[in-house]
């Protein structure tokens, strides 16, 4: 299973999703399905933006957890 850890990067962030979805060029209902583990897929160019904004690795945001 893939986990999503968006909830802790935007916290050690200070940013909210609002201002994510701001940045990134995205609904903030997109971000809240990624966000809350909902999204069945990520475009790679969403993941980069993503990243960008938060200055972080994908790795940092996606994580392997084994049921």
């Amino acid at each position: 299973m893939i986990k999503i850890n968006l909830d802790l990067l935007l916290v050690q962030r200070k940013m909210t999703v609002t201002e994510l979805a701001e940045k990134v060029g995205i609904t903030q209902a997109n971000i809240s399905i990624l966000k809350t583990g909902k999204a069945k897929a990520i475009r790679f160019s969403t993941l980069e933006k993503i990243c960008q904004v938060l200055a972080c690795q994908p790795g940092d945001i996606l994580e392997y957890v084994d049921k």
